[in-house]
C-alpha cells in the first residue's frame, strides 16, 4: 500500500521498481491474482517484500541540527544519523551547525560512504564571528556561504537593513532563506516583503498582528533570561488581534512564505512532566543529551527553573490559538512543512519529528495531509519538488516501508513500535522496517538496535566514571 505524499489517499497493492537511485516504475497489481500467485511481477536483482505494509516517501525533517556535542561534551555523530534513518528520515535541512563538518557529512552521505540521510545545509547567518553590521558585510557573508557550497541560509535575530541586504543577495545567488524570527526589529511583514522561503517556529507571525506592535511585557522582562523569554512567549498568541492575524496569514500565502511550525519543540512548556518522562528515553536518550536537557541557564532551551502550572496553562492556550492559525493558513493555500528542532528541550532526534506529525494531527489536519507536510510539502520548501517527497517514476528512491498504517496510527512510525490485539492475542508491531535513501537500503530495526547499544555503552561508562570507587 502506498501513501504518495501529495495529499491523496493510500492505494495498492503496487510494485515499486528502483534502478540505481531512482524510482523507474510504480506498477498496479491485481490483488486477486497476487493472492493466487498469478500476478505478473517485474524481474529484479533484489526484492523487499512489503506485503501487508505501507510505503511512504522518505520523511524530510525541515528543521534539524547536526550535533556532535551538547554543552561542550562530545556526542557521537553516528548516534544522531542512525536515529534519523531508523525513524524513516531520509532528508534533513540542517539550519545551524558546524557548517564545514556538516558539508563534509553531506558529501559522504551522497557518495554512500556513511549511513546517513541526505543533507541540505543552511548556515546560521549570525553564528559566525564577527556578525555583519553593515549591508555590504551582510552581502559578503551570503557570498561566502555560496562559495562554501551551502544550500540556503538561516536567519536569526536580524536588524531590518541587514536582513534586507542579505535576502537580496541570497535571491541573486539562489539561496533560500529560513527565518527563525525572535523578538526583534523584523517580523512576518518583513519576510513577506523580502521574500523569505520559510518562517521557522512562530515568533514573528503573531507579533505582526499585535495592534501597537509590542507585546505587553512586564517592566522587569529580560529577553536574554530564557525563563523570562519562554514564559512570556506563552502569552503571545492571545495578544494578536484576530483580524490582523488573518491579514498576516493571507499576505504570507500571497508571497509564498512557507511555515515550519515545530510544534514539538515547545511541548514541554505546556506539559513538563510528560516531556521529562518520554518512554523511549530509557533506551534511546544518550547521557550527553540527557545532561544537556536538565534545567541549566548555560544551555539554550534548558529554561525550566521555577516553571509553574500557571505557565503551562498559558502555553496550552497558546497552542490552541497557534494550531487554529495553522489550520487557517493551510485553508488559505499556505504551505506548511514539518521539522522538529531536536537536540533541545527534551526532544530526541527523529523521535521529535514523529511527535511533530502527531501534533499536526492534533491541530486538526487529516493524517493524509500530515504525511504531505513531512514529504511533498517539505520537498517544495527545499526546492526539490518533482525530485523528492513522492512515490512516482523519476523521483529519487527515498522511501520507507512501515509495519502498520500511519494514517490510522502515527505511532507505528516510532522505532519503539506499538502494542495491538490481533486474533485475540496481544502482539508487538510497528516501526519502520526499511529506510531507502537515494537507493541505499537500510534495515531500520538493525540501526535502532545499534543506537540502543550506543546508549547502553555510554550509560555504563558514565555510571562507572561516577562510581565512588573511581
Amino acid at each position: 500500500m502506498i501513501v504518495d505524499g501529495n495529499g491523496t489517499p493510500a492505494s495498492g497493492p503496487k510494485d515499486i521498481i528502483i534502478e540505481n537511485n531512482k524510482i523507474t516504475a510504480v506498477v498496479p497489481l491485481d490483488p486477486v491474482a497476487l493472492q493466487n500467485g498469478r500476478a505478473k511481477r517485474t524481474p529484479a536483482d533484489a526484492e523487499i517484500d512489503a506485503t501487508g505494509k505501507y510505503v511512504l516517501p522518505g520523511l524530510i525533517d525541515a528543521h534539524a541540527h547536526t550535533q556532535d556535542e551538547r554543552g561542550g561534551i562530545p556526542q557521537p555523530i553516528d548516534y544522531e544519523l542512525k536515529i534519523w534513518l531508523s525513524c524513516g528520515i531520509t532528508t534533513v535541512r540542517d539550519v545551524g551547525s558546524d557548517t564545514k563538518k556538516t558539508l563534509a557529512l553531506k558529501a559522504k552521505s551522497a557518495a554512500g560512504e556513511i549511513a546517513a540521510p541526505r543533507f541540505f545545509v543552511y548556515p546560521m547567518f549570525n553564528a559566525q564571528q564577527p556578525v555583519p553590521t553593515t549591508p555590504e558585510q551582510a552581502r559578503a557573508r551570503i557570498r561566502e556561504y555560496k562559495e562554501m557550497g551551502a544550500d540556503g541560509v538561516k536567519f536569526l535575530g536580524m536588524y531590518r537593513d541587514i536582513m534586507e541586504a542579505a535576502e537580496d543577495e541570497a535571491h541573486k545567488l539562489n539561496l533560500p532563506i529560513a527565518h527563525h524570527a525572535g523578538v526583534e526589529e523584523t517580523n512576518a511583514w518583513d519576510d513577506i516583503r523580502f521574500g523569505t522561503r520559510s518562517i521557522e517556529h512562530w515568533y514573528g507571525i503573531p507579533d505582526a498582528a499585535i495592534p501597537d506592535g509590542v507585546q505587553n511585557f512586564p517592566s522587569n522582562f529580560n529577553y536574554n533570561n530564557e525563563t523570562d523569554r519562554f514564559r512570556y512567549a506563552g502569552h503571545l498568541w492571545r495578544e494578536a488581534d484576530p483580524k490582523r492575524l488573518q491579514e498576516v496569514l493571507a499576505a504570507m500565502v500571497k508571497a509564498n512564505v512557507a511555515w515550519v511550525p515545530t510544534l514539538d519543540i515547545y511541548e514541554a512548556s505546556r506539559d513538563l512532566q510528560r516531556a521529562q518522562n518520554q518512554p523511549w528515553f530509557r533506551e534511546y536518550l544518550h547521557p550527553t543529551l540527557e545532561a544537556y536537557f536538565r534545567p541549566n541557564p548555560r544551555n539554550h532551551g534548558s529554561y525550566f527553573i521555577g516553571w509553574t502550572s500557571n505557565d503551562e496553562v498559558f502555553w496550552k492556550e497558546n497552542y490552541r490559538i497557534w494550531m487554529a492559525a495553522l489550520r487557517d493558513f493551510e485553508r488559505m493555500g499556505g504551505l506548511i512543512g514539518a521539522g522538529d528542532d531536536a537536540g533541545f528541550i527534551y526532544q530526541i532526534y527523529g523521535f521529535g519529528l514523529l511527535r511533530e506529525l502527531e501534533l499536526h494531527e492534533e491541530a486538526g489536519f487529516n493524517p493524509i495531509k500530515v504525511i504531505q507536510h513531512a514529504t511533498g510539502n517539505n520537498a517544495k520548501i527545499l526546492g526539490m519538488e518533482g525530485k523528492l517527497g513522492g512515490v512516482r517514476p523519476g523521483y529519487f528512491a527515498d522511501l520507507i516501508v512501515v509495519n502498520g498504517n500511519p494514517l490510522e496510527n502515527m505511532k507505528v512510525l516510532y522505532p519503539t513500535g506499538v502494542e495491538e490485539i490481533k486474533d485475540g492475542k496481544q502482539i508487538h508491531t510497528g516501526g519502520v522496517e526499511w529506510t531507502i535513501k537515494d537507493g541505499y537500503c537500510y534495515h531500520a530495526p538493525t540501526l535502532a538496535a545499534q543506537v540502543r547499544q550506543m546508549v547502553a555503552s555510554a550509560r555504563a561508562s558514565h555510571d562507572h566514571a561516577m562510581s565512588p570507587n573511581n
